[in-house]
């Protein structure tokens, strides 16, 4: 088994399969430690590191799946993630008080992370050696041969050849799989449009004592978490890892991502058109009035690329080389976790059967697709919404309701999965005419991500106005029947999503009297799996 790209996705599913009996090489053109981002988690990401860890019996991977967790066995240079923050800004006038939003992760159930991913990263690639997978760094792939009946030849660029039964292509945007055998989708099919500069700053201002933010009402301080500043045409981010007493790093993650449409690039320095940004947006300014970069700029084109074909006869790619839309809403760990999840169990199998047959993998395919398209419509929703706050209200919420549900169904089926231990409670999850959907238990939540990309087609089109738009969202909202009424979704001048223990109570009593059962029943397992975690924390 060959795996090309010793990052995260390649690094974790190394592991997987070599604490699983697989013969694994993993190999990279680099070296450990080295600068990536992708460094903020979601619930959901805690959620599915937890399944991998203990799926597959790689205990080392638990860790990663808690900021505790990850300050006592990884490293004191990552940050804390209390929460979602999103500051809405107009250029030229002040920022209304009222226009933020915000995401709690509630402190009883647990903190997110923001990742330092050279510490990360460089650990995942320790347990995968430690397990047993054989290290081939600094190791530039030339060529790839598969042979569907006898498997691949990798050649290298030192002339090495390395036989293997499978091949899985884990190296991002420049895949040798992608570059060799012209799977990349040209154009891509993406609707959304940006592209991004970004960098680790020292210096930066906690966001918390700006003069715009003490007029702000939000229950999680903004530098407690991961803060977009959003705008018409983009959006700016701000992850600290400085923000907890056990921090050694002083750094902080910030990056600019703008539809070029827009803000088309032109010959200035990233650094540059980061400063003129900030001239533009005073009270962002405010926040990196003393900050400098500590590493040279990265500056994109556009982001968006995808590719014709995931699994072909002996490969698979994984999330990042397959595709990318958008570092917004944190999915890309998210989807590369997804992935390893649903690849391994396959791989594993097919390493003790010698069955390599592209229909065993025909799901995973559905999966990287899916997840593909529905952040696509998702992210280019949002940046149309960015053109108006009202709208964005509203825009804000559909994510929020995915990213929230689904993380219940997952938690559901993980603590049945511990109580029984049967494999298939988590397989079942593959049983969906949704694949790639964050909740994919609703058909009407389903329907809810097509609705509002339509909506803001008709925006964009300028044939439909952004506030009967929002009013149109609202009372899809409304009318919903997966939404707990307690979370407040459907009233506009609730801003933030605090799942606090009485709101959490009322979901459950929601769940059991109200809800269609097939979302009753996940809500209230992972609800009361969470409870009896904090009991008999596993």
């Amino acid at each position: 088994m060959a795996i090309l790209g010793s990052g995260m996705a390649g690094s974790l599913l190394a592991a997987v399969l070599a604490r699983n009996g697989v013969k694994v090489v993993l190999l990279d053109a680099g070296t450990h430690p080295r600068f990536a981002v992708g460094e903020s988690t979601i619930p959901y990401t805690s959620a599915m590191t937890r399944v991998i860890a203990d799926r597959y019996d790689v205990p080392e991977i638990k860790p990663l799946a808690s900021f505790r967790g990850i300050q006592r066995a990884i490293s004191h240079n990552s940050g804390k993630k209390q929460n979602f923050g999103f500051v809405y800004h107009r250029e030229g006038q002040l920022q209304n008080p009222e226009e933020i939003n915000q995401l709690v992760v509630p402190t009883a159930l647990r903190t997110e992370s923001h990742l330092f991913r050279q510490d990360v990263d460089a650990y995942l690639y320790a347990v995968a050696v430690r397990h047993g997978a054989r290290p081939l760094s600094g190791t530039r792939v030339a060529e790839i041969d598969i042979d569907p009946d006898r498997g691949v030849l990798l050649r290298t660029h030192d002339g090495d050849r390395i036989r293997a039964s499978y091949v899985v292509d884990a190296s991002g945007h420049r895949s040798p799989l992608v570059e060799q055998f012209g799977l990349r989708e040209e154009p891509t099919r993406a609707r959304h449009h940006s592209r991004s500069l970004f960098t680790h700053m020292l210096g930066v201002r906690p966001f918390d004592r700006s003069p715009t933010a003490t007029l702000h009402r939000q229950p999680s301080p903004w530098h407690e978490g991961t803060l977009h500043h959003v705008f018409d045409g983009g959006w700016l981010w701000v992850i600290p890892f400085d923000n907890h007493r056990e921090s050694t790093n002083p750094l902080c993650s910030v990056g600019l991502t703008l539809d070029p449409r827009r803000f088309p690039a032109d010959d200035r320095s990233p650094q540059q058109e980061f400063d003129d940004f900030l001239h533009r947006f005073p009270e962002i300014a405010w926040q990196f009035t003393d900050a400098v970069a500590v590493r040279p700029w990265v500056s994109t084109g556009r982001l968006q690329y995808s590719t014709k074909q995931v699994v072909g006869e002996r490969f698979c790619l994984t999330s990042h080389a397959a595709g990318f839309i958008d570092a917004l809403y944190s999915r890309g760990l998210t989807n590369t976790l997804d992935v390893v999840n649903a690849l391994a169990w396959r791989l594993i199998q097919s390493s003790r059967d010698g069955i390599w047959s592209t229909e065993r993998f025909d799901y995973v395919e559905s999966l990287q697709q899916g997840l593909f398209d529905v952040h696509d419509d998702l992210v280019y929703s949002s940046f149309v919404a960015f053109r108006d706050y009202h709208l964005w209200n509203a825009m804000y919420r559909t994510w929020l309701i995915g990213t929230v549900l689904g993380t219940m169904v997952l938690e559901d089926a993980y603590f049945s999965f511990l109580r029984t231990r049967d494999d298939g409670r988590l397989r079942a999850l593959e049983q969906t005419d949704h694949p790639g959907s964050p909740f994919p238990v609703s058909e009407q939540f389903n329907q809810l991500g097509p609705f509002t990309r339509d909506l803001c087609v008709a925006v964009e089109d300028g044939t439909l106005a952004a506030e009967t738009a929002s009013s149109r969202l609202f009372d899809r909202i409304r009318d919903a029947d997966f939404i707990p009424p307690s979370f407040g979704l459907a009233n506009p001048s609730n801003h933030w999503f605090h799942a606090t223990p009485p709101k959490m109570l009322q979901a459950v009593w929601w769940s059991r009297t109200q809800a269609p059962p097939h979302i009753g029943r996940p809500i209230r397992g992972a609800i009361g799996g969470f409870a009896r975690s904090r009991v008999r924390p596993h």
